[in-house]
């Protein structure tokens, strides 16, 4: 059977009358055609669709590099994880020892270990305070402490265990001072010496400087103590006037002296307690 333009054609015998067998074959035909015509049709989309999410998972990995990539849905594996994080730091609950104090090594003879001499507290041939330049003069160094004093201190001396006595003499334009250090061995004998002074240091002319401060003039004196050590001043005019309370130019070298002593012993102590710091422990 076969359709032209104008319709079906009808069958032998021209009756008028349709080959319903032959239209349902060609309806069934008709059908199975369109059946694989859709089949083929899915098939093809569905390899379109993995042409174009392999071609994106190529265009993510970074086009085609060398070495392995990964895709853009890969999940990081063990070795792309976050590492653990450090530990917390820890403190230890000891607390690191104190260091040294200056004023324990001149305290007591046990830790003050360093000679004790005239240079050791006034070196050099002359001191210089500020703008103000003095002289240095005779010097001298006994262990008879009585016999460097007037008066009643040198029972003072005596009887709070004195060791030694070191004196120097400072003079600047017609003013001589002589200083005294007496050495003790504990800071306490020191400080109750200086405490209980009466009478006064005596003196030392020479080098330069005539006898002062003798034979009844009035000079002035001062006790003060630091450490094992109590030092002492007398001072005034070498040509024999006497001190008053308006000698400012008296009372500045004696200061001055007394100032510098004082920093002399100080600094006995720190370069001490320096040095037993950076010891190696044993």
């Amino acid at each position: 059977m076969s359709f032209g333009q104008g319709g079906p054609s009808w069958g032998p015998g021209d009756s008028r009358t349709p080959d319903w067998a032959a239209l349902a074959e060609a309806s069934a035909s008709r059908g199975r055609r369109r059946k694989w015509m859709l089949i083929g049709g899915g098939a093809l989309a569905t390899a379109a669709v993995g042409a174009i999410v392999a071609t994106a998972v190529i265009s993510a990995d970074g086009g085609g590099g060398s070495g392995p990539k990964k895709s853009a849905t890969e999940l990081p594996g063990p070795a792309d994880l976050p590492s653990e994080s450090a530990p917390d730091p820890s403190f230890s609950s000891v607390a690191p020892p104190r260091p040294p104090d200056p004023k324990d090594y001149i305290a007591d003879e046990k830790k003050d270990s360093s000679p004790v001499t005239v240079d050791a507290f006034f070196p050099g041939r002359k001191l210089t305070m500020g703008d103000r330049v003095y002289a240095k003069n005779a010097t001298a160094r006994t262990a008879a402490c009585a016999t460097t004093t007037q008066g009643a201190l040198g029972s003072v001396l005596d009887g709070n265990g004195c060791d030694q006595v070191i004196r120097a003499t400072y003079s600047k334009d017609g003013i001589a001072v002589t200083i005294g250090l007496a050495v003790f061995g504990t800071e306490k004998e020191a400080r109750k010496a200086a405490q209980e002074a009466s009478g006064g240091l005596a003196s030392l002319s020479g080098s330069g400087v005539p006898t002062f401060c003798r034979g009844g003039s009035v000079c002035r004196r001062t006790a003060n103590s630091y450490g094992r050590y109590a030092y002492f001043t007398i001072g005034g005019y070498t040509d024999g006037r006497d001190t008053t309370e308006s000698s400012e130019d008296v009372y500045a070298v004696g200061d001055d002296l007394t100032d510098f002593t004082f920093r002399q012993i100080r600094h006995r102590g720190e370069v001490q307690a320096s040095a037993a710091a950076q010891a190696p422990v044993t």
